[in-house]
């Protein structure tokens, strides 16, 4: 038998989970003296690399001594919850990050009540001991009371602790220590998280935890195989959630080692590897021997809570700056996300419209973003809450809010989420001037509320929220208190008329821009919608004097990003989004449509 531990390294978004991998890949001698690497090799997507948070979970594998450690790096933002989940059921142990300062976050707690649940062993990782500001002692006092408070076992309550600054690749078991390197990491895995159970000796069972695609080989799946050996070429039935068997062939069997992917010719119990050759297979099937199936019980995946109706481009505009814009090639774009994303689900609504469910806003325009890189041109609706009918009452999805706020704001921001539904729940001091205060609130409050919040709290305040659960409904909540500057013309925009405008309100768009009429072109000022004209220009006299003509000065325009935009927009408004540019834009174009549609 192979001498393997499985970990996973879970914690909030940006405590240092994928530095950390970083550093242990380093300090392992996994790579070669020759090789390159980035920094956060993890993360490998571009837009993980842009954002530095790791969206997809991802495996590695190091050797230290004569022990393989398979480790997975999983996503610390709420959105993708369901990823952490399904990853801590592969594994044996558990490395739990969190930072010296932050302390317990809503993640942290979300990931820790999931990982007692299912009785895993954890390694805490007090992370960035090197900030000034760090106070290792206190955080290791919220952990224990966080652990307690969530009924763990006396084996996990007698959990090691080790303080870390990953980003330096200094690691030691107690503060008064020297530094170190990450030895004590590896001795502390080797020594605490148990060996796999299973026997090599058993029939084949092995369960797909994330799926991977290959334009050569069609669907991997990537599994831990709980008992027996998987080889190359076998014979294998597959175990579908439903029930139904599905017999198939393993063409490929791939193994990890650090960064690289290499085909290996077999496998055993306790390891993790991932294979090709059947294209049904989906997360939480089970591979079994096909003369003695045993199924393993199917994974949980969190139900989605939002959702965004993803259509067809419609405006004067359509179809000259993307390169895919019918709804066939929309389709078959999001058919291929759903082969690998399990949290996200889609469905036809009408004519060119697709409805996109998933866990979050971050999630859909996570999809929206990588769509308009690959050349998509498509249009999405504001995102909407999934409402369910729970033993009849009508019941909607609440967040658990945690907000980092100066003291001399807090007081702007309780009354704000009053408005919006929000129940405070505890408030604490956090030494350097600032305050945490806990909130219960229903998830479509939170819809549009971080611009607003970031401009209350003058760019200084964080707010972090996870899933709680469903409740019954609560009833209308407060939205966007300004109306929107409406173009009523069709044009290029002139810097005289935008100097004319924005008086009015704040504008989203420069000089020589395209407009067209409905688009939003700006935030009025007052709460209703106002039409402008942005493309109107100084009219001509055969008059010459000196002093005519002062020079036009122009505020710079509010650059919406994308989870802006989706943010502030309103029900009878849609985002157009193209590989070039985001535009917010009127459901209805003209005054007289919007006019009738209004009396409806």
């Amino acid at each position: 038998m192979q001498k393997i531990r499985n970990i996973a390294v879970i914690a909030h978004v940006d405590h240092g989970k994928t530095t950390l991998v970083d550093g242990l890949l380093e300090q392992s001698g996994t790579y070669g003296a020759h090789e390159q690497h980035d920094e956060r090799a993890m993360d490998s997507n571009a837009l993980e690399k842009e954002r530095g948070i790791t969206i997809l979970s991802k495996n590695t594998a190091i050797r230290y001594k004569d022990y393989k450690i398979n480790i997975i790096d999983t996503p610390g933002h709420a959105d993708f919850g369901g990823e952490v989940e399904r990853v801590l059921k592969m594994v044996d142990g558990v490395l739990v990050l969190v930072d010296a300062y932050e302390g317990v976050m809503p993640q942290t707690k979300f990931v820790v009540k999931k990982m007692l649940a299912l009785g895993k062993k954890p390694i805490v990782v007090i992370n960035k001991i090197d900030k000034p500001s760090a106070e290792p002692e206190r955080v290791v006092d919220e952990m224990f009371d966080l652990f307690a408070a969530m009924d763990a076992t006396e084996d996990q309550l007698d959990f090691p602790i080790i303080y870390a600054a990953a980003r330096n690749g200094i690691a030691k078991l107690d503060m008064a220590d020297p530094d170190g390197g990450f030895e004590c990491i590896f001795e502390t895995i080797l020594n605490k998280i148990p060996e796999p159970e299973g026997d090599r000796e058993n029939p084949v069972q092995a369960q797909v935890f994330t799926l991977d695609y290959d334009n050569y080989v069609g669907k991997i799946g990537i599994s831990r195989i709980f008992n027996g050996v998987i080889k190359k070429g076998s014979n294998i039935l597959l175990a579908k959630a439903d029930g139904e068997m599905v017999k198939g062939r393993i063409t490929k069997l791939i193994g990890f080692h650090g960064l690289n992917r290499m085909e290996i010719e077999e496998a055993e119990a306790g390891d993790i590897v991932a294979f090709a050759g059947l294209e049904t297979v989906d997360v939480g099937d089970t591979v079994c021997d096909p003369t003695k199936p045993m199924p393993l019980d199917p994974l949980h995946i969190e139900e989605p809570t939002l959702s965004v109706v993803f259509s067809v481009n419609d405006s004067p505009l359509a179809g000259t700056e993307g390169k895919h814009v019918t709804s066939n090639k929309i389709r078959e774009r999001l058919e291929s996300e759903m082969q690998t994303n399990v949290a996200m689900r889609f469905e036809t609504v009408g004519e060119g419209k697709f409805k996109v469910a998933g866990r979050g806003e971050l999630q859909i325009t996570i999809l929206a973003e990588n769509m308009r890189r690959e050349g998509f041109e498509f249009g999405i609706s504001r995102p909407e809450v999934i409402v369910r009918e729970i033993e009849g009452v009508k019941c909607e999805p609440f967040e658990h809010l945690v907000i980092d706020v100066p003291e001399e704001f807090s007081g702007t921001i309780i009354e704000r989420l009053g408005k919006r539904k929000a129940e405070m729940k505890s408030m604490i001091p956090m030494g350097e001037g600032f305050q945490r205060i806990e909130f219960e609130i229903p998830a479509r409050s939170l819809i549009g509320f971080r611009g607003q919040f970031l401009t209350d709290t003058k760019g200084e305040g964080i707010m972090n929220h996870s899933f709680l659960e469903f409740r019954p409904f609560s009833g209308t909540v407060e939205s966007r208190q300004y109306g929107a500057l409406i173009s009523m013309e069709d044009g290029v925009t002139l810097a005289y008329s935008l100097f004319n405008l924005q008086d009015r309100g704040v504008l989203f768009v420069g000089p020589q821009e395209k407009v067209y009429e409905g688009m939003v072109v700006g935030e009025h000022s007052r709460s209703n919608d106002l039409a402008v004209n942005p493309i109107k220009g100084k009219a001509q006299s055969n008059v010459r004097s000196s002093g005519a003509d002062e020079a036009i000065k122009l505020v710079p325009p509010r650059n919406n990003s994308l989870e802006r935009a989706l943010e502030w927009i309103e029900d009878d408004e849609l985002l157009e989004i193209t590989p070039l540019n985001i535009r917010i834009r009127k459901r209805y174009l003209t005054e007289n449509e919007r006019k009738r549609y209004a009396r409806k």
